[in-house]
């Protein structure tokens, strides 16, 4: 049965809400370029944008006409809102002004905002806006931070008028990149069941028996957080715990958490690590509910992930502002990896009813283990995954981003060779040969949203 959908509750978008938020996360991206005035025709700015948008922002409709491609620094680009495709994409003029003739604006605040996903009424079987649905999906730009793009070009435009170039964010020890590494700890006591109940199937009662025993005798395979974090920590990583306090199934009877929090926290071992809140089934559109999972970790934590990566983009996103969650980091696509609002940096999503960025910073989730290699995802083979995720790495790097990867901790299990240790050791190896830092969310927040006495 398909999710009844919360109300629309959404301010009309102004043009100047629009360049406002764009803006405001231009100049995160790049130092300096708060200096000098980027806008519409009519604000007779230094840096013009053509005005593409029309009322589209005022009809609420989830989709714009299609896109015109065209090339940048090499590679062929979608633009919505453009209405110029005559005319050069950047014009440097003689007297010192640049002007921009696609509505890059408008273009950047409907991708990162979520808008599409806003104002879309579909959603899958769990509650989630499907990638299907997605202009990324129907145009084949999912692994392109289109939206960085769209900020070279205004990165050129500014650079053109002040003589200087502008300076991206820089991470520690002057690194091309970020990385964060994260693991949602959703089992850690179910790994006997799968083969024991193949063998059962099988009637094969002595391998049923030994699996059993096991079971009762044997610490589970799942049950590795420490061995995790070591892992984790020979390639100078440090990972982020996301813990989930609920283990009762959801009301469709989809399940949460194998184990009780409480129970399980002493032997943790999750003392050099980050933790956050892996919040349960329904907590994404439930208030109350999201604050007892909160309250429920011991230790204080302010990041947080949902569990299988629910999202209602009607309500979450104010849940997380009012409650003054840091960080977030659930806005992947479960069925590929990529970037779900064409950024690689984390950004402030888009509170519509009040037309503002909200508080808390979103670390987009760019690849997770289950995508890789599950029957309704992208059933990729061992050797396939890194070619696979090669490409849209070097797009973090090209722009200066955080690739955030999720490797739960059951495919830890020496067990798995199709999404397993041996594929998450090939692509750590991959990042700190590229020369990422690792960093914690809680790092991130502190870089990106320094508190006024830092």
């Amino acid at each position: 049965m398909a999710p009844i959908l919360p109300k629309i509750s959404a301010t009309a978008v102004s043009a100047e809400m629009r360049l406002a938020y764009v803006l405001h996360h231009f100049q995160q991206a790049y130092a300096g370029a708060a200096t000098i005035s980027i806008g519409y025709a009519g604000q007779q700015p230094q840096v013009e944008v053509a005005d593409g948008a029309g009322d589209f922002f005022e009809r609420q409709l989830p989709y714009p006409s299609a896109p015109n491609w065209r090339e940048w620094q090499g590679r062929q680009l979608p633009f919505f809102f453009d209405l110029a495709s005559d005319k050069p994409l950047l014009e440097l003029r003689p007297d010192g002004r640049a002007i921009i003739h696609a509505d890059l604006i408008s273009a950047a605040f409907y991708l990162l905002s979520g808008w599409q996903e806003y104002f879309c009424e579909e959603r899958d079987r769990h509650g989630r806006f499907p990638f299907s649905a997605s202009v990324q999906h129907r145009y084949g730009f999912v692994a392109v931070p289109i939206v960085n793009y769209y900020f070279d070009i205004l990165r050129a435009a500014v650079e053109h008028v002040t003589s200087q170039g502008l300076k991206p964010l820089r991470w520690a020890a002057d690194a091309p990149f970020a990385a964060f590494i994260t693991h949602d700890v959703d089992n850690l006591f179910s790994a006997w069941k799968a083969p024991a109940k193949a063998a059962l199937l099988r009637y094969d009662w002595r391998n049923f028996g030994q699996r059993l025993w096991q079971h009762l005798t044997q610490r589970d395979a799942w049950d590795n957080l420490a061995e995790v974090q070591q892992m984790v920590a020979s390639y100078g990583a440090k990972s982020t715990f996301f813990f989930l306090p609920e283990h009762r199934r959801s009301a469709n009877g989809t399940p949460n958490a194998d184990y009780k929090l409480r129970k399980i926290w002493p032997q943790a071992a999750v003392d050099k690590s980050e933790v956050g809140l892996h919040a349960s089934l329904g907590t994404a559109v439930h208030a109350g509910r999201l604050k007892e999972d909160w309250l429920k970790i011991p230790v204080p934590c302010s990041g947080i992930r949902f569990h299988y990566l629910s999202w209602e983009p009607r309500i979450t996103t104010t849940l997380l502002h009012i409650y003054n969650f840091t960080h977030d980091s659930t806005l992947g696509f479960a069925e590929h990896f990529g970037f779900r609002n064409s950024y690689c940096l984390p950004f402030q999503p888009f509170l519509f009813p009040n037309g503002t960025a909200a508080s808390f910073l979103e670390i987009p989730l760019n690849v997770m283990d289950a995508t890789l290699h599950h029957p309704n995802y992208l059933q990729l083979t061992p050797d396939e995954i890194l070619p696979a995720l090669t490409p849209m790495f070097q797009e973090i790097e090209r722009f200066g981003g955080v690739c955030t990867v999720l490797w739960h901790n059951e495919n830890f299990d020496p067990a798995n060779t199709h999404n397993g240790p041996q594929q998450f050791r090939e692509l750590m190896e991959y990042l700190c040969g590229r020369g990422a830092t690792f960093v914690t969310g809680t790092e991130v927040v502190e870089i990106l949203q320094p508190s006024p006495s830092d």
